[in-house]
């Protein structure tokens, strides 16, 4: 699913694919605000990119493993630890025990659909100027 940053697309690849799936689980999210009991989950971000990428997190070094199975070493470990979805913490308690606030849920939704269209534009703009740079400056 996700691969190791490409050196002229960054981490592009690898956030679309992760704003689309925030995407689907907002909309789940939005599609249950009537389902009693139900639980409003969302995909921490940072966490699940900075492990699909190898990048480190703030100001912490990596930690370096000479074998797969060492702790830290292996990165679908981290990446399947960083690939869990968390529940949101409700700021209106219902009685049905629904987590699931609309205004929030689509505020979200709002935010992430501008995410997504800031990395596809970017990598619009690189596929551009790839483009540009094999035909000669014609199009």
């Amino acid at each position: 699913m996700i691969d190791k940053p490409d050196p002229l697309l960054g981490m592009h690849p690898q956030a679309l694919s992760l704003w689309q799936r925030r995407a689907e689980i907002i909309s789940s999210n939005l599609a249950n605000a009537d389902t009693p009991g139900f639980l409003a989950r969302d995909v921490d971000f940072r966490k699940t990119l900075t492990a699909a990428t190898g990048a480190v997190d703030g100001d912490h070094l990596a930690m370096a493993a000479t074998e797969s199975g060492h702790i830290g070493g292996n990165p679908a470990y981290a990446l399947a630890d960083a690939d869990k979805l968390a529940y949101r913490v409700a700021t209106q308690p219902s009685m049905d025990g629904n987590t699931v606030d609309t205004q929030i849920e689509q505020a979200q939704f709002a935010s992430n659909a501008i995410h997504y269209q800031a990395s596809l534009s970017f990598i619009t703009a690189q596929i551009h100027m790839m483009r540009t740079a094999i035909t000669g400056g014609s199009s």
